[in-house]
């Protein structure tokens, strides 16, 4: 995984490291290696997961099929940063 820093600004460069490694799921892992967990409640989550991911699918299904609102649009920021040159 590999992060740009851009002028020097490391504090920016942590909020996107932060969010790729949550998106990878990097934290999750690392919280559920922290304790041994009993097979039953491994059963349990993994249920969970598996339902999630199939009411998720089915969501997105219905979404295209017209049954449901699609995901609401993201804003787009008319407003650019000025761009420093060097020199």
């Amino acid at each position: 995984m590999q992060v740009i820093v851009r002028d020097n600004n490391v504090d920016q460069a942590l909020r996107v490291l932060k969010k790729k490694m949550q998106r990878e799921g990097i934290f999750r892992e690392l919280k559920a290696r922290r304790a041994y967990e009993k097979p039953s409640e491994k059963r349990v989550r993994e249920k969970a997961e598996a339902i999630r991911r199939a009411r998720k699918l089915q969501r997105k299904h219905a979404q295209k099929e017209g049954l449901l609102p699609g995901p609401k649009p993201r804003p787009k920021s008319t407003e650019r940063r000025p761009t420093v040159s060097a020199g």
